[in-house]
């Protein structure tokens, strides 16, 4: 009975080593795991929508690499950064490229045609840097650093960042939170101040720099607001990168307190420890107009319609709003600057009041209303408990 016992009990030993080995392993697998769904936006615009613009194209059945296979992804990240340290927009970082696809990508490397849009150049830098803390290998540690430069050197003197760097003509020019293009910036730099392990190398001098960055792009945030009637609101996707008001970018974007982009801000400026009178203030402000903007039983329903083929893609569906009293609250887009209404828009730039008036183009194949500003007011009472305890603006 003893040897049995004893038997039986180096089984359990060794398969408790064996759960335990396994274990360590698929820790340090899903460890070394980078997301690549940061690139999403730009993934899905090489696939799907037509750009004559682009670099390369994708061939039929694009072959991926694996999200395992980050060293490869960042060396595809590596090949698209231009020399001046940032990158081009919509382009697939997990496709296993050609070598006709590469040594196109190649030639286009001193184009200086770069951007912030679509969740690029701050991704790529986030991604670079995490591969270097899991290999060493200190290319991407050099592509991250030159993405940092690049970053700050596209910084207006105010704090603010255009769309495109070097200066585009147009709407590009404008400060720019659509598509989460400054809070991307902010995050990242944010994560270089709060000494994130991932940007252990960055040097005192660089850091230093990367602090003053955010510092001047946080000041800017608090200036932009838009106030009316001596009451803060919210912001605007785009604001002049002069003025600061807010500003024209698409043509169906108007200048308007847009909840959607807003949203990400005060996320942004609720996470700060420690926050001064003006950022509590700025907080204050957008957690009431989210509370007074909401739109009550009103729900927006995406249905099949007769496929059309526009300029940018194919259409199989439409959308409507319905009223429907068991829906929760929801949010349009934009609000009319002054009158706060509801407001929309379209590729000739008239300003509509109804979802019904917008082309089905546009109606269909633009987000117009959002649930996004739910995401702060849950948020609030706990960081209203913490750093304004006695002034509840929802309660008021």
């Amino acid at each position: 009975m003893k040897f049995i016992n004893s038997s039986k009990a180096v089984v359990v030993s060794l398969c408790a080593f064996s759960f335990l080995h396994s274990n360590a392993q698929t820790n340090k697998e899903e460890k070394s795991l980078i997301s690549t769904k940061v690139f999403t936006d730009g993934t899905n615009h090489w696939y799907h929508i037509k750009d004559k613009t682009n670099i390369v194209n994708p061939i039929p059945n694009q072959p991926q690499y694996a999200e395992t296979d980050y060293a490869k992804i960042a060396d595809n990240i590596l090949l698209f950064q231009r020399n001046n340290g940032g990158w081009p927009k919509n382009y697939d970082m997990k496709a296993i490229l050609t070598p006709k696809q590469i040594d196109t990508v190649i030639k286009t490397k001193p184009i200086l045609h770069t951007t912030f849009d679509n969740e690029t150049t701050y991704t790529h830098v986030n991604y670079l840097a995490q591969v270097y803390t899991l290999t060493k290998d200190a290319k991407y540690k050099d592509g991250a650093l030159k993405g940092i430069d690049f970053i700050m050197e596209a910084q207006y003197g105010n704090g603010g960042w255009p769309q495109y760097y070097p200066l585009e003509k147009g709407y590009s020019r404008h400060i720019t939170f659509n598509d989460g293009a400054y809070m991307g910036i902010m995050n990242l730099l944010k994560k270089i101040v709060n000494n994130d392990p991932d940007f252990e190398f960055i040097d005192i001098k660089t850091r230093k720099k990367v602090t003053a960055s955010y510092e001047k792009g946080i000041d800017c945030i608090l200036k932009m607001q838009i106030k009316e009637d001596e009451k803060l609101t919210a912001w605007c996707q785009q604001h002049d990168e002069i003025t600061l008001l807010p500003a024209w970018a698409r043509k169906f974007e108007p200048p308007s307190i847009c909840n959607a982009e807003s949203v990400d801000i005060v996320l942004f400026l609720m996470a700060i420890d420690n926050p001064n009178e003006k950022i509590i203030a700025s907080v204050q402000g957008a957690v009431k107009w989210f509370q007074d903007s909401k739109i009550y039983n009103t729900r927006v329903e995406s249905f099949q319609a007769p496929e059309m083929e526009s300029k940018y893609k194919k259409i199989t569906n439409d959308v409507r709003v319905v009223t429907d009293t068991a829906a929760p609250p929801i949010w349009t887009r934009y609000y009319e600057l002054g009158t706060h209404k509801p407001l929309f828009s379209d590729r000739n730039s008239e300003l509509l009041y109804s979802l019904a008036e917008v082309s089905r183009e546009r109606r269909s194949g633009y987000a117009w209303y959002t649930d996004k500003p739910e995401k702060a007011l849950k948020k609030y009472p706990a960081w209203q408990k913490k750093w304004d305890s006695g002034n509840d603006v929802l309660k008021n």
